[in-house]
C-alpha cells in the first residue's frame, strides 16, 4: 500500500486543523476509513445514533473551534441530518464526513443497500445544510477537494460535507503539505467607508449600546469586543443565542435581550438606544419575544461575517474582525461614564425545605450553585428560558441551540463539550421531553466515563406546546429517569419534589465527580418561567389558540 492514500491524507488534514476527536456510528460503507482513524491520532467516539453524534460534534466544533463527524451512506448521513442543519443554522464549523459504496460498484450494481433514488440523493440533500459539498471520485483531486472543502468551513464557521467512496479510501494519492491558514482581508475602500460612517453615528449618539451576538464566539472575537467595551464605556446586551460571549459579571453587561420575553430594563436600553451597535449576531422571533421587530434601523449598525449594514447602507467585502478592530481604533469621542448597570439582582435564595419546588425557583438555585468549572447546556423550551437569567462567570460557558431550537441537543452536547475540553464540568438542564429523543446517550457519557450533572425538568409533556396550544399531543409517558444509571450500569440519579431535597441532590451530585448525576425534577404540567408564557401567549395567538 502506499505510504499516503486519500483516506490517510484525509485523516492528518484532520489532525492537522487540531482535532482530537471525531463522532459516529460504524456502518459498512464507512468501516476501511473507520480502520485508519483508529491507527490515526484522532479519538473515534462511538455514539448511540448519528443525531446524537452530530449534536456531540457540534458541541465539540462550538467550544474548540471544529468539530467531526463520520458516518456511513444514507441510513447514517440522512439520520444525522438534523443536527447538522442546526450546526448550519447556527454557525457550528462541522466537518460531515459520509462513507459511501465505491465507483466501481455502483456501476456494476445499480441497486445497492442504503440507496435512496440514487447516489447523488445524499450529496444533493447536503448541498442545502453545507457551505461546500464535495463527492471525491479520483485520488488525483482528493487532496484539493479536501483542502478546499475545510479550508471553507473554516472560514465561513459552518458545516461543510465531503462523501468518500469506500474504494478510493486506500487509493494513493500526494502526501499533504503544511496546512496554510487562509487569510481573508476586507475591501480597504469598503472597510474605511464602513468604519467611518460608523463612528460618525457613535459620536453623535447619546444613547449607544452593543448588543452581541454569537458570531463573536465563532470567531474568537471575545477580547476585541472587551477592548471596545472598555474604551468605550458603552453598556453592553448579549443575545440568547450569543449568552456567555462576555462575562456576565462585567460591569457593563446589561444581561440578555429578548424583546418582549425578557426584563424590561434590558428592552428599554436596547430598543431607546439611538445608536445600537448589533455585532456577531443574527436576530430571530425568538429574540424579540415573539413581536415584531422592534429596532429601528435608521439607528442601527449591524456588523456580521457576511455583511455590514449601516443604517439602510451595506457593505460588502468588510470583514467583520476587520469592522471590529477599526472601530477600536476610530475616533469615538471620550469613554462613556460606566454607571448604566441595569442587571436584574434577584433576592438571596433560601431553600423552603419542605415547599414544592417550582421551575423558577429551580433556576433561582442553581445560579447559587454554579462554579467556575461549569460550563451550561440547555435543551430548548423552559430549560433555556429559565437558564437565560443565570450569571455565566467568564465566556463560552453556555451552549444551546437557541436560534434552530431543536429538542434533544444537551445530552449529547455533554459528550462533545467534556471531551473538547475536561476541565469543563457540563451542568445539563433538559425537559422531559427532549431526553426521551435522545437520553441514550447516557450510554456514550457512561463508556467514557464523563461526569456531567443532568437535571431533568419533567413535566410529563411539552409545557412549551402547552402553553401555546393545549391538546393530548402535549402529553408523553413518564419515565423514572432516575433509574436510568441502572441500565447504562453507571451513574447516580435521584428525585426531587421539594426544595428541600434539591438541596440534597445538588451536594451529592457535586460530590459525585467519577461519573454523571442525573436528578429528575418533578414539575407541575403547566408549570412555566414568566418568559416561557409571555413567549407562548404571543405565538398561541399564530396557531389560534384562545389563549
Amino acid at each position: 500500500m502506499a505510504k499516503f492514500t486519500v483516506g490517510k491524507y484525509l485523516a492528518r488534514r484532520l489532525e492537522q486543523v487540531g482535532l482530537t476527536h471525531v463522532f459516529g456510528v460504524p456502518g459498512d460503507y464507512v468501516l476501511g476509513f473507520y480502520d485508519l482513524l483508529v491507527d490515526s491520532k484522532l479519538d473515534l467516539v462511538g455514539t448511540c445514533t448519528e443525531i446524537g453524534a452530530g449534536y456531540a460534534a457540534d458541541a465539540y466544533a462550538r467550544v474548540h473551534g471544529v468539530g467531526c463527524i463520520c458516518v456511513t451512506y444514507c441510513v447514517g448521513g440522512l439520520n444525522a441530518l438534523n443536527a447538522v442543519a442546526g450546526a448550519y443554522a447556527e454557525k457550528s464549523p462541522l466537518i460531515v464526513i459520509s462513507g459511501a459504496p465505491g465507483l466501481d460498484e455502483r456501476t456494476r450494481s445499480p441497486l445497492l443497500h442504503h440507496l435512496v433514488r440514487d447516489y447523488n440523493t445524499q450529496f444533493q440533500i447536503y448541498q442545502k445544510v453545507t457551505v461546500a459539498c464535495v463527492v471525491i471520485d479520483n485520488a488525483v483531486d482528493a487532496p484539493r477537494q479536501i483542502d478546499e472543502t475545510i479550508a471553507t468551513c473554516l472560514r465561513l464557521k459552518r458545516p461543510v460535507y465531503i462523501e468518500l467512496p469506500r474504494d478510493l479510501v486506500n487509493e494513493p494519492c500526494t502526501e499533504p503539505s503544511t496546512l496554510k491558514k487562509i487569510e481573508y482581508k476586507s475591501d480597504p475602500a469598503a472597510l474605511a467607508e464602513a468604519i467611518e460612517e460608523a463612528s460618525t453615528m457613535l459620536r453623535a449618539a447619546k444613547r449607544p449600546v452593543i448588543l452581541a451576538g454569537v458570531e463573536i464566539h465563532r470567531f474568537g472575537l471575545q477580547q476585541q469586543l472587551l477592548d471596545l467595551v472598555k474604551r468605550t464605556g458603552y453598556p453592553i446586551a448579549a443575545t440568547l443565542l450569543g449568552k456567555s460571549v462576555i462575562s456576565e459579571r462585567h460591569p457593563q453587561y446589561l444581561g440578555i435581550y429578548e424583546g418582549a420575553m425578557g426584563h424590561t430594563s434590558v428592552r428599554r436600553a436596547v430598543e431607546s438606544s439611538d445608536c445600537l451597535l448589533v455585532l456577531g449576531a443574527f436576530l430571530t422571533d425568538i429574540d424579540f419575544g415573539g413581536l415584531k421587530i422592534p429596532l429601528k434601523m435608521s439607528c442601527t449598525i449591524n456588523a456580521r461575517a457576511e455583511r455590514i449594514s449601516i443604517r439602510h447602507h451595506h457593505f460588502d467585502h468588510v470583514e467583520l474582525p476587520d469592522f471590529i478592530e477599526g472601530l477600536c481604533k476610530a475616533s469615538l469621542g471620550p469613554p462613556r461614564p460606566k454607571s448604566l448597570k441595569i442587571k436584574n439582582q434577584s433576592p438571596v435564595y433560601k431553600a423552603r425545605r419542605n415547599s414544592t419546588l417550582t421551575v423558577r425557583r429551580f433556576f433561582r438555585r442553581i445560579n447559587d450553585y454554579l462554579e467556575d468549572d461549569n460550563v451550561v447546556i440547555c435543551d430548548i423550551g423552559d430549560s433555556l428560558f429559565g437558564a437565560a437569567d443565570l450569571t455565566i462567570h467568564r465566556r463560552t460557558e453556555f451552549i444551546s441551540p437557541a436560534f434552530y431550537t431543536s429538542m434533544g441537543f444537551a445530552v449529547p452536547a455533554a459528550i462533545g463539550c467534556q471531551l473538547a475540553k475536561r476541565k469543563y464540568r457540563p451542568i445539563v438542564i433538559v425537559g422531559d421531553g427532549a431526553f426521551q429523543m435522545t437520553g441514550m446517550e447516557l450510554s456514550t457519557i457512561a463508556s467514557r466515563q464523563l461526569n456531567p450533572i443532568i437535571f431533568v425538568l419533567n413535566n410529563k409533556g411539552y409545557t412549551t406546546e402547552r402553553l401555546i396550544h393545549e391538546g393530548p399531543y402535549n402529553d408523553i409517558n413518564d419515565w423514572a429517569y432516575h433509574l436510568l444509571p441502572q441500565i447504562v450500569r453507571e451513574g447516580w440519579g435521584c428525585e426531587v419534589r421539594t426544595e428541600g431535597e434539591l438541596e440534597e441532590a445538588l451536594t451529592r451530585a457535586r460530590q459525585n465527580t467519577a461519573c454523571f448525576s442525573i436528578i429528575n425534577i418533578h414539575l407541575d404540567s403547566n408549570d412555566g418561567t414568566e418568559a416561557l408564557n409571555r413567549l407562548a401567549k404571543r405565538l398561541g395567538r399564530r396557531v389560534g389558540t384562545k389563549k
